[in-house]
């Protein structure tokens, strides 16, 4: 058995996927999560295609307490990969407050416990949000971080912050920030994927619930902006590809391999997908067409971006390796098992 690694929000969507990447490359894991976006059935799910069951605790990352216990019950953590966070642009807007508070504290909590507890590194899950609209594309590591188009994205800048100013302040830790693009898809198995409690924020969830029927139609917001069919652009990664990532992270971390104390790298495919052509996409990959609108410009949407991934491929040795009609199958296959347990 490898070293043990705690997993914030291990019961989400990217989270999820990630434990089931660690346990598969023998790693020891434990799971902390509020289940405020996610369900406990998950780990189920986790021992079903893994074989192995993390360990699991419900809880608060903001709970500073309820963290000291968790370390203390589980002696010997080595690194944490901390997704835990309010993560939906739209709804930042309108609750700036709870994004900073959720965001800022929980990560906070974590930095300060782990020099007490020996806990060497933490993976952080960063976002390409920090780069606002890129003036140059696709964006590299060295592009300038750009003010914030919404809350969601400013706690992701300032957490990237907090992480460097406690590094450089002198405590024995390390960090990789992985700032990463349109995590998309599901485990092939479709036993894991992407289920939001209520109206789902993101693109995908909203689609194949639209295909499926629970949603009436899709709004695609603006088809105005200045791209090749008017649609934003974003590059959409598949989940699988992204959770591997932070494996690699993990191994580079506590391998002593890390030329810096706090590393970046970009986590995409390098190629920008328009809303409009995934739209058409899931609907060749599927055969299933879409009720879809266009409606007006969403508050904090940037208009393009896409990834440069080449320090990630060259110096992680990761790659993006599924193509995006594979991984919207992926995603569709996942509505329709939700679909076979009774879950709309």
């Amino acid at each position: 058995m490898k070293e043990k690694i705690l997993v914030t929000g291990g019961t989400g969507y990217i989270g999820s996927h990630t434990v089931v990447e660690l346990q598969n490359a023998g790693y020891e894991v434990v799971i902390v999560d509020n289940l405020s976006n996610s369900n406990a059935d998950v780990v189920d799910s986790i021992e079903q295609i893994s074989g192995i069951r993390p360990a699991f605790e419900k809880l608060d990352c903001l709970n500073l307490a309820g963290l000291d216990a968790v370390f203390a019950k589980y002696q010997g953590i080595k690194a944490i990969i901390h997704f835990a966070a309010s993560k939906a642009v739209g709804e930042s807007v309108q609750k700036p407050l709870l994004y900073y508070r959720n965001n800022l504290g929980s990560l906070i909590n974590l930095l300060e416990l782990m020099p007490k507890y020996g806990v060497e590194g933490i993976v952080f899950s960063s976002s390409c949000t920090v780069y606002g609209q890129p003036d140059q594309l696709p964006v590299t590591e060295e592009a300038p971080i750009k003010k914030a188009e919404s809350p969601y994205g400013n706690t992701k800048q300032i957490n990237e912050e907090i992480i460097r100013d406690y590094v450089a302040s002198g405590a024995p830790i390390q960090a990789i920030l992985l700032r990463y693009f349109n995590p998309i898809g599901a485990h092939p198995s479709a036993l894991l994927g992407e289920l939001p409690n209520g109206v789902p924020q993101n693109l995908v969830p909203y689609l194949t619930q639209t295909a499926i029927g629970i949603r009436e139609k899709l709004s695609v917001f603006g088809d105005d902006y200045n791209t090749p069919d008017g649609s934003c652009i974003r590059d959409f990664i598949n989940v699988v590809d992204l959770a591997k990532a932070h494996v690699v992270a993990i191994g580079r971390m506590l391998e002593g391999k890390q030329a810096d104390k706090v590393e970046v790298f970009n986590i995409g495919t390098g190629r920008g997908v328009s809303v409009l052509e995934l739209i058409h996409g899931f609907e060749e990959a599927t055969g299933v067409k879409l009720n879809y609108q266009i409606v007006g410009r969403r508050a904090g949407d940037i208009e393009q971006v896409w990834a440069n991934p080449e320090r990630a491929n060259k110096v992680l040795g990761w790659k993006a390796e599924t193509n995006i009609e594979d991984t919207l199958r992926s995603a569709w296959n996942w509505q329709l098992k939700l679909r076979e347990r009774g879950i709309q």
